[in-house]
């Protein structure tokens, strides 16, 4: 059974067999904006970018993945690809982009890595009509076992909010842990949701 992760819980990667999760996909599915017209309703494609900010222990910045770099430097996270549009048609329930995580192959360096999303064209958060996040075993193209979800869209709270951090997976005691955020930001570029995440999310 996965897990619904309600803002601000922190879980361990540890499946009820009491086997550790080392590969995971992080996928974010949301969908097309609704726009009500004289002739109808027309649907607005939203261009969502999932990204991953990689820092140490003392907090640093030390790689991104996003649609502009698909790889992390030590190869343990890979980026599916830049999806433009959202689902136009409703959910369904495929994940628009996907991150892969290979924590074993992590660099050693490496104490915390936050995912989160930005609005490439400002669309705002509160107008789409769903977005959630899901924690998972399998590929980019398969789902072995859902592990934890969350949604993350729709809510008046969110109004005026362009990107958002989702959630950061950190190292204690030389395991690794998740604590799912769902905080909307202020940011408008990729770059400064990097820094709100070192300085307040870490």
């Amino acid at each position: 059974m996965a897990i619904n992760l309600q803002k601000g819980q922190r879980i361990s990667l540890e499946k009820s067999s009491g086997a550790k999760l080392l590969n995971i996909c992080v996928g974010v599915n949301w969908g097309a904006i609704e726009k009500k017209g004289f002739f109808g309703t027309k649907k607005e494609p939203v261009d969502l970018d999932a990204s991953c900010a990689i820092y140490d222990e003392n907090k640093t910045n030390i790689d991104t993945v996003s649609f502009r770099q698909l790889k992390s430097n030590d190869q343990a996270i890979r980026h599916s690809g830049d999806d433009l549009t959202g689902d136009l048609n409703g959910d369904d329930g495929l994940d628009n982009e996907v991150i892969t995580v290979d924590f074993s192959k992590l660099n050693p360096k490496t104490n915390y890595v936050a995912f989160f999303i930005n609005s490439f064209r400002g669309q705002d958060f509160k107008d789409i009509p769903f977005a959630s996040i899901r924690i998972y075993e399998g590929t980019p193209t398969r789902v072995t076992e859902v592990f934890a979800k969350y949604d993350i869209a729709n809510e008046k709270a969110f109004e005026g909010a362009v990107s958002m951090v989702l959630g950061v997976f950190y190292k204690k005691n030389g395991e690794w842990k998740f604590n799912a955020i769902g905080n909307p930001t202020t940011d408008r570029k990729l770059e400064e949701t990097i820094k709100t995440i070192q300085q307040n999310f870490l």
